[in-house]
């Protein structure tokens, strides 16, 4: 376990304001993806961007690198030098958890082949109006739970003829793994504020410059 990742759920202050500023920062993330009042692919980049930050906030900006090959199918940060896989999905069941986003067959058959837990998870679960949670699932918990399952019980794979986007945890491992006793969590009420937002504002200020 990360002693490091254990202090955002320890720290008191810290979890206060996880439990008080995440939802409104993913709430100004999904009014910044959305477009005709539909919400963009781009939110789960922006969020993931979010808990950086909090990372980087909590750890300082040295300690925290995000600069991470594209080839790093997994790994989202580096904290201490580190990996850690940042998550998020939105909905009260926990499920669609990804573990590579692709819509290539082929590929997400030799992903599964191949895939072992490889770094720490946080996970972000919104549930806008009701009870969310972000966890901290440990690679060993990960590690542990794979080799129960097995990997035909841990990893779903895309249903042929559908586009689901990428390759699952199983639903069964994903349970587990919140549950498991290496795994932490702080409870969040997902309560929407109202923000006047305009997209153009930003940019029209810099225009403003000379």
């Amino acid at each position: 376990m990360s002693e490091h990742i254990l202090e955002l759920f320890e720290d008191d202050r810290i979890k206060c304001k996880i439990q008080k500023r995440l939802p409104y920062l993913f709430q100004l993330a999904e009014l910044e993806s959305s477009r005709a009042g539909k919400i963009g692919m781009e939110v789960g980049s922006i969020r993931e961007r979010i808990i950086v930050a909090l990372l980087i906030y909590k750890f300082g900006e040295k300690n925290v690198k995000t600069e991470i090959p594209i080839t790093e199918h997994e790994i989202d940060a580096l904290l201490f030098d580190q990996p850690i896989s940042i998550k998020t999905i939105t909905g009260k069941i926990l499920s669609g958890v990804k573990l590579i986003r692709t819509v290539d067959a082929e590929k997400a058959r030799q992903f599964n082949n191949s895939y072992y837990p490889q770094c720490d998870i946080l996970l972000a679960q919104t549930n806008w109006g009701s009870i969310g949670g972000f966890y901290y699932i440990s690679l060993e918990a990960q590690k542990r739970i794979f080799d129960l399952l097995g990997r035909e019980r841990y990893i779903k794979l895309p249903i042929p003829g559908t586009n689901p986007r990428g390759v699952e945890i199983n639903k069964e491992a994903l349970t587990k793994l919140v549950c498991d006793n290496k795994s932490r969590k702080i409870m969040i009420e997902w309560n929407k504020t109202n923000i006047e937002y305009d997209p153009y504002k930003r940019w029209i200020d810099l225009w403003k410059e000379d």
